[in-house]
């Protein structure tokens, strides 16, 4: 009987100090006795944004029932716990651990993507500042495009990664534009020449197409600068790029 008492006011005290009717988790175990009771009110919390509470309930099951369905579970929605109060690294943390315990996983498509991303919104914001990462970026993004040609997370992957690729295109631009400004000509030809090799099809072309030219006209590479000269007219003949480099290769 005693039992019974303390059960009751049990449940009544978790009604209250969540904040939800009965009506809210009816017919929904919250038992923390169990792995289902406990992970049902961790996703109530998570709903809730009650982020603390929940990710306590998860570790309990990890510790408690580590065998449980619930266990795996639990390191998932911990993951996207993280995701969700946007706390980028430990979200990538999370979903790579995931990814590496559970790689047959049926949701190892979503898991793949949501790391890219923990990625990529790690990037700075200007392109002034290092990059590096976003390579690492590119190769998360790829996993998914390569290995989960079918997944739902395909297309978004495909325009995350375009959109990484055109930050270390500008970054180059913005590199090969501070030696070309500075008369630093032979540097500024090979960062041109990298873009021009490396990022096709991102709306970089004119630009260095212009920038090789002229460079290689500057160094004294009058092959280079013809052949650039010329590959800018015919694939951009209209473009004020190619008229102002025609000017300057006739100085």
């Amino acid at each position: 009987m005693l039992n019974l008492v303390f059960s009751t006011l049990f449940t009544l005290f978790i009604f209250n100090s969540i904040g939800c009717s009965s009506a809210d988790l009816k017919n929904v175990n919250i038992d923390e006795k169990t792995a289902e009771g406990t992970y049902n009110l961790a996703e109530y919390y998570a709903k809730n944004k009650r982020y603390e509470d929940s990710l306590a309930r998860l570790r309990t099951i990890k510790n408690k029932f580590p065998y449980s369905k619930y266990a795996t579970e639990s390191e998932l929605k911990i993951a996207d716990i993280e995701f969700k109060r946007e706390y980028w690294p430990e979200a990538e943390t999370a979903y790579k651990l995931f990814k590496e315990f559970h790689p047959k996983h049926p949701r190892s498509d979503y898991v793949t993507y949501q790391m890219a991303l923990s990625q990529y919104n790690q990037l700075p914001s200007t392109i002034d500042r290092d990059l590096t990462d976003a390579y690492n970026t590119i190769r998360y993004f790829d996993d998914v495009l390569q290995n989960y040609p079918k997944s739902e997370w395909v297309t978004k992957s495909k325009e995350y990664k375009n959109k990484t690729i055109k930050m270390l295109a500008e970054k180059e631009q913005y590199i090969a534009s501070f030696y070309f400004i500075r008369e630093h000509y032979l540097s500024a030809l090979g960062r041109y020449e990298g873009i021009l090799k490396r990022f096709k099809g991102i709306g970089m072309e004119k630009g260095a197409l212009y920038g090789a030219a002229v460079s290689a006209y500057k160094i004294k590479d009058m092959s280079k600068a013809k052949n650039y000269l010329d590959t800018l007219g015919t694939k951009f003949p209209q473009s004020p790029e190619y008229e102002k480099a025609k000017g300057k290769l006739s100085e």
